[in-house]
């Protein structure tokens, strides 16, 4: 089942929410709507639900155009960052609803309501009213609830945004697994990159109320098609700077320069603008070798896995991510490495040019 949104603006007065948007997303898998916080995700969503309608533009479902179809009359699910339960209802009745809604049989109920709980593990609470509840066992009763629904259409509003770490791990594995053969449109928003690849399926890219980009997942992140979708899908943020190109080699501040990798060479000489994933450099020594950088260290944050430095690259803030434990104090002057070939070159106005 298609969901398309052809020519698609949102005004509230002078301000706009959304651009002119024309999307088609995929049938199979999952959609995922990337972007920091109002960059227009939950507008989206309430658009294609029905919730709100467009200034101007159209949503087609299924081939027939719902633009003004009461939400009522949609077989349309959603999941709020913030968890909704009926608060007189247990648990059991809250995810039950909707099929006590579509007139289901009991023996049918009862089955789906205990294979869902079971997946989210509210087994043992289903008797509990939402108030006896923790924040975090309240959202799995939402999300549930929406999971049980045989729905056309499945929005899903960060909906994993409140649960602990590891259940956020374990039902990132299952939901792809528990839509695979659906008949369903599934749209999923988040914040995170990380989620995004989690997930796969197709990510559009938003960006102040704009979809920058959209495609397979992992296209998306390979090869953004400029810097606003880089940004978009990089956490910790991708490092940026001006650089000059004279000859073969690249040139940044001056003081740092390296011979231009071989997909890069054909670049007119001029100036441009480079972005490069944290992951891409490394203190010195790490890595596979690359532009030599010494910056100073401004934060150091240290996980049990890796570690992620702030430091001053000249008139820049930038960030290395790396594996293991790099400890640096401080206002130390340390050394990185960067990984020049996994460098994305933009022209001056955003476009990439090479990557």
């Amino acid at each position: 089942m298609a969901l398309e949104l052809r020519n698609v603006v949102k005004r509230e007065g002078a301000n706009t929410h959304i651009y002119e948007t024309n999307l088609t997303l995929a049938e199979d898998g999952f959609n995922i709507l990337l972007g920091t916080t109002l960059s227009g995700k939950t507008t989206l969503l309430q658009i294609m639900a029905g919730l709100e309608l467009p200034s101007s533009g159209e949503i087609w479902f299924d081939g027939q155009n719902v633009t003004g179809e009461a939400v009522q009359k949609r077989n349309v699910s959603m999941v709020y960052q913030q968890f909704i339960n009926y608060p007189h209802f247990t648990v059991f009745e809250n995810i039950a609803s909707p099929l006590r809604v579509a007139g289901e049989a009991s023996d049918k109920i009862r089955s789906r309501v205990m294979q869902i709980a079971d997946l989210l593990k509210l087994t043992p609470m289903l008797e509990r009213n939402p108030s006896e509840l923790s924040g975090g066992q309240q959202q799995r009763t939402a999300l549930a609830r929406a999971l049980v629904k045989d729905a056309d259409l499945v929005l899903l509003d960060e909906p994993l945004a409140n649960l602990d770490f590891k259940l956020r791990e374990e039902l990132r594995d299952e939901l792809p697994k528990l839509f695979a053969g659906r008949r369903c449109t599934v749209v999923y928003a988040t914040t995170e990159p990380v989620e995004a690849l989690l997930l796969g399926g197709h990510t559009a890219t938003l960006h102040e109320g704009r979809v920058t980009q959209f495609g397979p997942t992992s296209e998306i992140y390979r090869n953004p098609k400029d810097l606003v979708s880089a940004s978009v899908f990089s956490d910790p943020p991708i490092n940026t700077a001006t650089v000059t190109k004279r000859g073969d080699r690249f040139h940044l501040d001056e003081a740092i320069s390296w011979a231009a990798p071989e997909t890069q060479t054909g670049l007119a000489d001029g100036s441009y603008r480079i972005g490069i994933r944290p992951h891409h450099i490394v203190p010195a020594g790490a890595g596979e070798g690359g532009a030599k950088l010494t910056g100073q260290v401004m934060i150091t944050e240290l996980s049990g896995s890796e570690s992620v430095v702030h430091f001053q690259l000249g008139n820049h803030t930038w960030v290395s991510q790396s594996h293991g434990i790099h400890g640096h104090d401080v206002g130390e002057v340390a050394e990185f490495e960067m990984a020049v070939d996994h460098a994305f070159v933009f022209s001056e106005g955003g476009e990439v040019v090479a990557g």
